[in-house]
Order: structure tokens, then sequence, then C-alpha cells
């Protein structure tokens, strides 16, 4: 466990199997070493989650102690990843309603379309470190 409190923490639903993908994509390609994760269910994510508005379930970024939502924060996380997700930036500027009205819609049929865990992934020895 990590004991700082590191400057890019991503949220995330443990037991979607999308977000346990894209949070295995996101490790990955980390070459700074500068995300850590935590899934909403945690005692952690809780406590995010209880700042927020009810129904909050989705994928949150606490960026240099801001957090941000849905399509903000994936668009955020691929800019900090580098090139060449970075190039999605640029659709920050489209209007918030219209990128989260396509991140709600799948983020409403993720278990659908992906499956969900019965409870939250373990994460593997060489990733533990990036869990908190």
């Amino acid at each position: 466990m990590m004991k700082e409190n590191p400057k890019q923490l991503i949220l995330f639903d443990g037991i979607c199997n999308l977000c346990n993908k894209t949070v295995n994509f996101i490790i990955k390609r980390d070459k700074k070493d500068q995300f850590r994760f935590t899934s909403l269910q945690s005692k952690i994510g809780d406590s995010y989650v209880h700042h927020l508005p009810p129904g909050t379930d989705s994928i949150l970024y606490l960026r240099n102690n801001k957090i941000l939502t849905k399509s903000t924060a994936a668009l955020y996380i691929a800019k900090d990843i580098g090139y060449p997700y970075a190039l999605l930036f640029p659709l920050i500027f489209l209007p918030t309603s219209w990128r989260d009205n396509c991140y709600d819609y799948i983020a409403k049929n993720r278990y659908r379309w992906f499956g969900k865990q019965e409870q939250c992934e373990i994460p593997s020895k060489q990733t533990s470190k990036k869990f908190i």
C-alpha cells in the first residue's frame, strides 16, 4: 500500500470487466508511473463518491487535487498517458453534454456488453504497487 497522496488517482468500478480492462490498459502504458488506482467499492473510493451526486458510479480521476468525471476524466487520462492517446484530447472542446451523453450510453450498457465480476479483481504481484 502506498502512503503518499498521489497526484493522479483513478477510481473505477471494480466489478466491471470493461473498467478492469481499461485499468490494465492504462497500467501497461504508464511509462512515468504517474497513476494510482482504487475501486469505487473500496473505502477510499467510497470517501470520494460520498461527496458527489447520487448515482455516480463511473470513472473518477483525481488530477492535481481536482475530481474529474465521465468523458472529461477519460480525456484527461488519455492526455496524461501521452502520445498517441493524447491525440484524443482535443475532443475536450466539444460540449460536455455531448461527450457525457456518449459516455453515459457506454456506461449504462457496460455490464450487458462486457459483463461484470462478483467482486473486485485482485491485482497481480507486479501491479499491486499501483493500487491503494
